[in-house]
């Protein structure tokens, strides 16, 4: 396979996990962790790491590895913001359509398999080029800074 250059990723590839949760939010969080939105049980931030442009992820404020260890009122307002998340989604980049998913466990690719989140990943057509196809490839085409941006 051949590799693109991602300098931004080496920071997460080299860092050690100090045990500390990305979805675990503290009063200051906010801009610098690419925070869209808060409600009372849930938030929406952007993938630093993005499988396409405008990747967001969306998790319950608890911290649980599973959505069967939430409450009906947290279920709704975490779905809630992830319907209020596709539609900015629409809405600011256009977006046509959607991988909307839930990875639970190591084993179903859950990447944070200790607090589950829900990824939201807009498509366009033509986004599945050549690149991905024939140089396994993914070029994303907008900083996160400037996505942020558009997104808040």
């Amino acid at each position: 396979m051949d590799r693109l250059w991602a300098p931004w990723r080496s920071g997460f590839v080299r860092k050690k996990k100090k045990g500390r949760c990305i979805f675990c939010l503290k009063k200051k969080d906010g801009k610098d962790r690419f925070i869209i939105k808060k409600t009372k049980f849930s938030v929406a931030l952007l993938n630093i790491y993005p499988y396409n442009n405008g990747h967001i992820m969306v998790s319950p404020l608890k911290h649980v590895k599973d959505l069967k260890a939430l409450k009906d009122k947290e279920l709704l307002d975490l779905m809630k913001l992830v319907l209020e998340m596709q539609s900015l989604l629409e809405k600011r980049l256009r977006a046509q359509g959607f991988n909307i998913g839930i990875n639970v466990g190591s084993v179903g690719g859950a990447g944070y398999n200790d607090h589950v989140h829900i990824h939201i990943v807009p498509r366009w057509p033509g986004d599945t080029n050549f690149m991905p196809v024939i140089s396994r490839t993914k070029v994303i085409p907008q900083s996160l800074k400037e996505l942020y941006k558009v997104l808040t």
